[in-house]
């Protein structure tokens, strides 16, 4: 696995912003940004934020945002252990 960073809130959600980043990944393929994925503590458990890139658009178009609800810190890190494994078999490099 690769490791998880504590800075930065990419996602850009209003909640994310006042709270405290869990963990945070960057995915790249061949120096591009294709995805950011950002947890954080809510209220009701876990909320992971994610902003995908789709390679085929223009550098500055915005991603597509959504956000993925859980009830705790583990199955919100089993969702982003997956996606980060995915990632690195479609040969991304994720920070």
């Amino acid at each position: 696995m690769s490791s998880s960073s504590s800075e930065g809130n990419g996602a850009g959600s209003a909640v994310a912003d006042s709270a405290s980043t869990l963990f945070a990944y960057t995915v790249r393929r061949d120096g591009r940004t294709i995805a950011v994925l950002n947890a954080y503590k809510t209220p009701t458990g876990v909320t992971v934020d994610s902003e995908v890139f789709a390679i085929t658009k223009p550098l500055d178009e915005p991603g597509i945002k959504r956000p993925f609800s859980f009830g705790s810190v583990d199955q919100a890190r089993r969702f982003a252990d997956d996606a980060i494994v995915a990632f690195e078999y479609l040969n991304c490099t994720v920070t």
